[in-house]
């Protein structure tokens, strides 16, 4: 017999078994998980930035202090050009300036920011050159309405010309800093940044290796450069994969972590780029990372691009498992980790699972299945979602040999408990993974095992996930209700009286009756 119903032909379950592969939608769970990164990190950029600026002023102090650089400018710009010793004294101004600014608001208001951007040309007095980009710095690194000043003023050219150009460390560093800023704020400005050439001048930066401090706001606002939905222009920034190759070997933890976050972006940007992805030679090292590091913040993105890869074909997914990501994985999952590192790592799972029955068995032999149905009965209940995904992906595309042994591991109290969840997608997992377990436990009853008795059957009976299979027959969702019913009439057919007596009788919202279109088979 057929080891499910309407399996047919094996193109047919082929075709099932794709539609299992990629589990939840990636577009919804990856823009949830982005937020959650992008904030961390930008956040740490900001407070570094701006971790010395604590100082309060009163009315008094700022506008005296205002009212003293809206003069100094003034002198600056005259047609009269300072002495060196006053063109010093006017650096060091503007440089206390942009540390202990009261307001970014204040400084524009004053007008006084299109002068700060005339200094960009002085080569002449590089120290005044800096003191105008830190104060230029500290408004792209502000609001996005600050940032649109910055723009509007034409400054993103200015800024990756002088990248180019300038010999002077401390300048480049500073405008490396103020066009990461301006590039993730929106993905408009990430595509202008891009669009004015700054790809290859930052990457010069990179070769030989910078001081740290250089490093590690480089692979930032490298970042900041592939990150963003509408996703970046692939082509236009694939000269990044072999620095980011070069950056995730570093031991600077910050540096590695924008890296791998880098990577992540880049692997989801389309699927027929994975490809490109495996390529660059990243996933060994993306693989020791997870096995190595204890930090949240380099396992998570390390995780996500592995995860990414993973949504490939066959072959794809069978690079990332040859890397040993599997003992990996069941590492991740036993670790005290926060919750989101146990999802991408449920996640990931899921879509290893969803390939073929080779590495199915690769997922098995790992030893993944406890940690995994530890998850999916103790977790909370957004992490026990993605163990559930997990499950579904074996007994989808699984032998029934990979079926009974996830049963016997636990997984059906498991799924039975979720069954009264209040999320449909949730139970229609768990229906569908149960259901698929218990076509095996016929298929061996038929045969005459286990005294002719479906144990799963028995199973659902002793973990309550017959009642709560009943009771979904009243359940608002069509589909949830015709997958419980097409298992009760399947599974428990001395049931049959009782289900009558729920169908023939089934209240609409606005309390008529009404008999129901499937009726039981007789």
């Amino acid at each position: 017999m057929s080891l499910r119903p309407g399996s047919g032909s094996a193109s047919a379950w082929a075709t099932r078994k794709k539609s299992y592969k990629s589990g939840i939608d990636p577009r919804e769970i990856r823009r949830r998980r982005e937020e959650d990164l992008f904030g961390i990190r930008k956040n740490k950029r900001h407070d570094t930035l701006f971790n010395k600026r604590t100082q309060t002023h009163t009315t008094h102090s700022r506008n005296t202090f205002l009212e003293a650089i809206s003069a100094m400018v003034d002198h600056i710009c005259s047609e009269f050009p300072p002495a060196e010793l006053e063109k010093t004294r006017h650096a060091e101004i503007l440089s206390s300036l942009a540390a202990q600014c009261p307001s970014i608001d204040d400084v524009i208001e004053q007008g006084i920011v299109p002068r700060f951007a005339t200094f960009l040309s002085r080569d002449d007095a590089p120290q005044l050159q800096l003191g105008a980009i830190l104060i230029l710095t500290s408004i792209a690194c502000g609001s996005s309405q600050h940032k649109r000043v910055i723009v509007e003023l034409g400054l993103v050219p200015s800024f990756v010309n002088l990248l180019s150009s300038s010999s002077n460390d401390d300048i480049k560093e500073e405008i490396v800093c103020a066009l990461g800023f301006i590039a993730i704020d929106s993905p408009s400005y990430r595509d202008l940044v891009l669009n004015h050439g700054v790809l290859l001048p930052l990457l010069s930066l990179l070769n030989p290796l910078p001081r740290l401090s250089m490093v590690r706001v480089t692979t930032w606002t490298l970042y900041s450069l592939v990150r963003g939905k509408p996703p970046v222009n692939f082509e236009q920034v694939k000269p990044v994969l072999p620095v980011l190759h070069q950056l995730i070997h570093q031991t600077d933890e910050e540096v590695v972590a924008d890296a791998c976050l880098a990577l992540s972006y880049l692997s989801e940007v389309s699927i027929d780029k994975i490809q490109d992805i495996i390529d660059a030679g990243v996933c060994p090292k993306l693989v020791e990372l997870l096995h190595r590091c204890q930090s949240d913040k380099v396992v998570l993105p390390a995780l996500r691009t592995l995860g990414n890869i993973v949504t490939g074909d066959d072959a794809q997914t069978q690079v990332v498992i040859d890397n040993g990501v599997l003992p990996c994985l069941c590492q991740v999952l036993t670790r005290e980790y926060k919750k989101m590192i146990h999802k991408e790592a449920c996640w990931t799972i899921s879509n290893i699972a969803g390939g073929n029955r080779a590495q199915i068995q690769a997922v098995i032999k790992a030893n993944i299945i406890p940690p995994l149905i530890q998850i999916l009965q103790h977790a909370e209940f957004d992490v026990k979602k993605e163990s559930a995904w997990a499950i579904l992906s074996i007994t989808v595309g699984g032998s029934r040999d990979h079926i009974r042994f996830v049963a016997a591991q636990g997984c059906i109290k498991g799924l039975c408990d979720l069954l009264s969840c209040p999320d449909p997608e949730v139970v229609s997992i768990c229906l569908e993974g149960l259901e698929n377990i218990l076509w095996v436990g016929e298929a061996d009853k038929e045969v005459g095992l286990h005294d002719s008795v479906n144990i799963y059957a028995q199973r659902v009976e002793e973990c309550e996930g017959l009642d709560k299979i009943q009771k979904l027959l009243v359940h608002d969702n069509d589909e949830i209700f015709e997958m419980a019913l097409r298992i009760l009439k399947k599974f428990w057919p001395v049931l049959e009286n009782d289900l009558e007596a729920i169908l023939d009788l089934h209240i609409e919202p606005d309390g008529e009756e009404y008999i129901l279109d499937i009726q039981i088979a007789r």
